[in-house]
């Protein structure tokens, strides 16, 4: 597992022992980075169910502001922070060991830019958009991307939310959401 593309280009991080953690392929981080290049300078993101921190770690190379990592698992915690300070992105971050929905039950803060990687049969995904619309921490033109199993739907938004792109890449589907500006 590296770092693609920015200031931290090639930067290898740790990964967990076990299988607890499903960290997202490379083909399919590069793919999601696509996606979302033009979205990250100097913006602000949410790395919700951080795992190892890779998404929001590859963010932060490539020009976001500020990246708030949440995972639960006390590992999962300390694991974030160690690749954080590997790539010298510690103080570009916040780590919090909690629970994502109460995490975002709690959040005070506004995000452009949210990475959804539960675990896939967990219901999470749904419960986790449906949080981030009802609590609304996007900001206006804000960006959820939500990595999932092939077979999951997402539910209808409220406005000023709304279903983006599916892109597929085997096994895994990216499902991208994005917050409506004022008109």
């Amino acid at each position: 597992m590296r770092i693609i593309s920015g200031s931290a280009r090639g930067r290898k991080l740790k990964e967990p022992q076990g299988m607890d953690t499903r960290p997202t392929t490379d083909k399919v981080k590069e793919s999601l980075f696509n996606i979302v290049q033009f979205e990250l300078e100097g913006r602000r993101v949410l790395d919700l169910f951080a795992g190892t921190g890779q998404l929001g770690i590859e963010a932060l190379s490539r020009g976001s502001a500020h990246c708030v990592f949440v995972d639960q698992r006390r590992e999962a915690a300390a694991l974030v922070r160690e690749n954080l300070k590997l790539c010298g992105f510690s103080e570009l971050s916040q780590v919090v060991q909690g629970d994502a929905l109460s995490f975002l039950a709690s959040c005070r803060e506004k995000f452009d830019v949210v990475f959804l990687d539960p675990p896939y049969a967990s219901g999470l995904l749904e419960k986790s958009v449906e949080a981030l619309a009802r609590f609304d921490i996007l900001r206006e033109h804000g960006i959820i991307v939500c990595e999932s199993g092939p077979d999951w739907v997402l539910s209808p938004l409220t406005p000023p939310y709304e279903a983006g792109r599916e892109y597929r890449y085997g096994q895994v589907k990216l499902t991208v959401c994005r917050r409506a500006g004022s008109v």
